[in-house]
């Protein structure tokens, strides 16, 4: 990339839109009348800008001089510049007929540059290569936008996204903008109609070309448009969800979406609790990661490597819910989308590939639809599951499922008062599990009466785990209890992400970290002394 004909790389390092990329990309959707991405707009901004900036750079070389080329015809005064001579400015100061048959008629000019020397140049002839600018001044614009775009397309790209949801006039809808003026009319009439062809497919989903097609709009308009007005109007619309996944639309009616969807279940709901972070070590920091915790600031991190497979251990909220979290890890086997909160998907089993319908809700980071896949196989917390890419829009499930065996097992029980008690009790699993993770749960409902007790009593979560780390010690001859058993455990109770755990455990003086994340209450160290 040549720096003397490229804007600096810093500058789209930087990038961010110009009241002129604004009003180009205006412009050129208004003529074109077709909703574009940022990915498509991107290259468009990039090239105009590297024409204005051609554009900038010539007159600033002209300084507002005529450039001389040989066919031009030039007059006693007038002032050129020569781009063959690296842009030096000169006066015409003589001009007089040429004398070449060869040549035909043409002229000769005398100018004086200024550092005072004097040359002569042919005017008026129609053949000669210095017609056209010199090649070095010429854009090689393919080049120059590819590898612009290779270097800062994801910068250019969120520069414009960012900039045209500023911007008055524009719209977005699946990731594709238009301006607001040149939407058809969809009216009320019309969305009554989706509703009802929506209800009569049990809520949908239904691209929006099948709605189009069964609804009366205008005929003879760009096929694009229409389905972008359709789109919005929909958008704009309560009744009505936007599922796909990226590169997709699909609606469906927002009131027959299962209510999971619409809202967390009980088990998956969290209210925040303040903790500080940097007392996490970076041991607990990749046990942290480890778990798979959708309330993990890991989700945010933009560097988990692109994976195809990744297996995780079911958790009793998820395991009670019917979900799975989207983590760091397994946020890239899920379909997202441009802006859609809920995505719809197709869950596959591993097994029997038989499918089932599932829904990716990203603001809150879980995925709905997996408790019959659970119960199929006779799951509990603890259990490994494997996730896998499938073909687009799904997502292979595989229970690890093994030769039944009997174990002792950490189960949870509801005693004759309500209260829960963790024991270990003999049960016949057959599938794969975390040892330390396993709980095995006879009394589902119990557990449910129970949980409710303890949310009603509003206990801080200090007391909680305290409560805990007491029951788990007891069934350890070494009375300590490793931070997953305890996470586990914790959350059958309430909702408890690892971070807010380990830093309980770290900053409270009466609990005592003997090394690989196994910790005992103060009282029982002492006692092992």
């Amino acid at each position: 990339m040549n720096d003397s004909e490229n804007l600096s790389l810093d500058a789209w390092k930087d990038f961010s839109l110009s009241q002129a990329d604004l009003d180009f990309i205006n412009n050129y959707l208004f003529e074109v009348e077709t909703p574009l991405t940022e990915a498509e707009l991107a290259p468009l901004v990039v090239e105009q800008r590297l024409q204005r900036e051609r554009e900038e750079r010539l007159a600033h070389r002209q300084a507002g001089r005529r450039i001389y080329f040989p066919k031009e015809t030039y007059h006693v005064g007038e002032k050129i510049v020569f781009p063959s001579l690296g842009w030096k400015k000169a006066e015409v100061v003589h001009v007089r007929p040429g004398s070449n048959p060869d040549l035909g008629d043409f002229d000769v000019i005398e100018v004086l540059f200024e550092d005072g020397t004097s040359k002569r140049f042919a005017a008026r002839l129609a053949e000669h290569k210095l017609n056209q600018l010199p090649k070095e001044t010429v854009e090689e614009k393919p080049i120059r936008v590819e590898q612009i775009l290779k270097l800062f397309g994801d910068k250019i790209e969120e520069g414009i996204r960012l900039g045209l949801q500023k911007a008055d006039g524009l719209v977005r809808i699946a990731g594709r903008w238009f301006p607001r003026a040149l939407l058809i009319d969809v009216n009320t009439g019309h969305l009554n109609l989706a509703e009802a062809i929506l209800d009569e497919k049990q809520g949908g989903p239904l691209p929006t070309s099948a709605l189009i097609e069964q609804i009366e709009l205008p005929a003879g308009v760009n096929p694009k448009l229409l389905e972008f007005s359709m789109n919005y109007a929909l958008q704009e619309d309560e009744r009505f969800d936007e599922v796909g996944p990226a590169g997709q639309v699909w609606w469906y009616l927002r009131r027959m979406e299962p209510e999971d969807v619409q809202q967390p279940p009980p088990w998956l709901r969290y209210t925040d609790i303040p903790y500080d972070r940097s007392v996490l070590t970076q041991e607990m920091l990749a046990f942290e990661a480890s778990l798979d915790d959708e309330l993990s600031p890991l989700l945010s991190a933009g560097n988990a490597p692109a994976v195809s497979e990744v297996t995780i251990v079911l958790t009793y909220p998820h395991w009670r819910a019917g979900t799975l979290p989207i983590s760091a890890r397994t946020r890239g086997l899920f379909p997202t989308a441009y802006e859609s909160p809920r995505v719809l998907f197709r869950v596959v089993d591993a097994h029997t590939k038989e499918e089932t319908t599932a829904w990716v809700v990203r603001p809150h980071g879980y995925v709905v639809g997996l408790s019959t896949l659970y119960k199929k196989y006779g799951l509990f917390p603890g259990s490994l599951i494997t996730l896998r890419r499938g073909k687009p829009g799904q997502v292979v499930v595989e229970a690890k499922l093994r030769r039944p065996v009997r174990d002792w097992v950490r189960t949870v029980l509801v005693g004759s008062d309500g209260e829960l008690v963790f024991a270990t009790v003999k049960h016949n699993l057959g599938f794969e599990f975390n040892e330390r993770m396993l709980l095995v749960v006879p009394d589902v409902a119990g557990v449910d009466e129970a949980r409710e007790k303890i949310t009603r009593q509003r206990l801080p979560m200090e007391k909680l785990v305290e409560t805990v780390m007491r029951d788990l010690s007891r069934l350890n001859v070494q009375g300590h209890v490793h931070a997953s058993e305890l996470y586990a455990a914790l959350n059958v109770i309430r909702r408890c992400p690892p971070g807010l755990l380990l830093a309980l455990l770290t900053q409270n003086p009466n609990y005592r970290h003997i090394g690989d994340l196994y910790f005992r209450i103060g009282e029982a160290e002492e006692a092992y002394e």
